[in-house]
């Protein structure tokens, strides 16, 4: 999946992955969280974009769960899935285009 985070401060990637741990743990449980196979592939703050890797049963539950991110350590912030393909190379190859 490919994110894009509307904020108006930077945030590292231990801090928006905690953000988004504690969203699909807060939503669905450490037994839903397990079951996503979450990883972060890449994460530019500057940029301010992320791609993660999911597990494909669980795309709709981080989807639902990025949506209700409104705030990472008191500051404001919104996540938004920009694309979601099958593959890390065709993910690239679209974000290309």
């Amino acid at each position: 999946m490919a994110l894009a985070i509307e904020s108006d401060e930077a945030f590292d990637s231990k801090q928006f992955m905690g953000a988004v741990w504690g969203a699909i743990d807060k939503l669905y449980g450490e037994y839903g969280a397990s079951k996503t196979g979450l990883k972060i592939i890449d994460y530019d703050a500057r940029e301010q974009f992320a791609v993660i890797r999911v597990s494909l049963v669980a795309v709709d539950v981080v989807r639902a769960s990025l949506a209700s991110i409104t705030s990472i350590g008191n500051r404001p912030v919104a996540v938004h899935t920009n694309m979601v393909s099958g593959t890390l190379k065709a993910l690239h190859a679209k974000m290309r285009r």
